[in-house]
């Protein structure tokens, strides 16, 4: 199947995004890659930060609703624990590997990104287009742990997330030493199977 022009800006500009981040990949570079002009991403993106939100919303517009839909079933109990806030998370993570190639590393690394090349238009699309799913995330994690205040709610989700950029930025090296000292064939399935426990722990503390 023959990619259309927009599909191939995108795919190029997602793998350039990763592995570069947002800051030091430009338009020019992702033209050249892609075999396209200028034009071409001015007219289906009109600009750099449109591509940006396009690249990940590619993989949000399959994340979110899925978690929404296991945080609405979960919500249906009327006690849960931390740890079952955050396996609302794991089938939706793991999915994105089946919807793109190394989908769940890549969709993480991506987020990671736009936080630490502090892209805030992208994390206000993201609050604004997805308000819903996170306000019922948030309000999950509070009603399994009513002792966390709003502050230390904030910081804990940031030090969530900084797990999960740090882990996923550095997943090939960690499966190979994995593989190596464990002899155990591993992939982002399995390291998301890691990473979820610890994660609702953390948050729970």
């Amino acid at each position: 199947m023959r990619l259309t022009t927009k599909d191939k800006i995108l795919d190029v500009a997602e793998a350039l995004f990763a592995e570069h981040g947002f800051n030091d990949t430009s338009l020019r570079t992702i033209t050249s890659k892609a075999g396209v002009n200028l034009a071409s991403v001015n007219y289906h993106f009109g600009d750099k930060k449109t591509l940006v939100r396009a690249v990940l919303n590619r993989y949000l517009e399959a994340f979110m609703p899925a978690v929404q839909d296991a945080l609405i079933t979960l919500n249906l109990n009327h006690t849960y624990t931390m740890s079952d806030v955050f396996e609302s998370l794991r089938e939706p993570l793991r999915a994105l590997g089946d919807i793109r190639p190394n989908g769940t590393s890549r969709f993480m690394l991506l987020i990671g990104r736009g936080y630490t090349d502090v892209q805030g238009h992208l994390r206000w699309f993201i609050t604004t287009r997805y308000q819903e799913t996170l306000s019922l995330f948030t309000q999950s994690v509070l009603k399994a742990n009513p002792n966390l205040t709003q502050e230390t709610l904030f910081w804990r989700l940031h030090f969530t997330l900084g797990t999960c950029v740090f882990t996923m930025a550095s997943s090939q090296a960690l499966m190979e030493i994995a593989e190596n000292d464990y002899e155990k064939q591993m992939d982002a399935k399995y390291i998301v199977d890691q990473l979820i426990p610890y994660l609702a722990a953390g948050v729970a503390a």
